[in-house]
């Protein structure tokens, strides 16, 4: 059984998180300039045995889709491509992650300062993303 990656997609900046191997612990991997993200998830995919890559679906709380949308549910395409039959990659709501990552900062005694840093809100909101998978319907299917 390999691992789950979740990506939180972002124009400048993309959070990624990972499983560990069996699946039962999700932690906060990497922060990635998007424009070298393919290269970096096809790398990583080269050393680490991943299952499924789950990236992250921006909604509005409405439901409609944002302004990042469709860039996403490109990225799931071209990821689908690149990395084979092997891996399935599918997209999953990522609604609130942004504000539950702010307030885990929050609650865990970070300083204002060290909250300022997008880098670290796209891990752990990539974090969130990825437990919230795991903890979900979809993926209860998906083993």
């Amino acid at each position: 059984m390999g691992r789950i990656m979740a990506i939180d997609y972002g124009t400048k900046r993309t959070g990624i998180a990972v499983s560990d191997p069996q699946r039962i612990i999700a932690g906060g991997l990497e922060t990635v300039p998007t424009h070298e993200l393919v290269d970096w998830v096809v790398r990583y995919c080269g050393r680490e045995t991943v299952d499924i890559v789950v990236v992250g679906s921006p909604v509005r709380t409405d439901g409609s889709p944002s302004d990042t949308f469709a860039a996403a549910r490109g990225l799931a395409a071209k990821l689908g491509k690149v990395l084979g039959e092997g891996v399935r990659v599918v997209m999953f709501d990522e609604r609130f992650t942004s504000v539950l990552a702010h307030r885990a900062m929050i609650d865990g005694g970070m300083k204002k300062m060290q909250r300022r840093d997008k880098a670290v809100v796209d891990r752990i909101s990539a974090t969130i993303l990825l437990q919230d998978f795991m903890e979900s319907r979809m993926y209860a299917g998906m083993k």
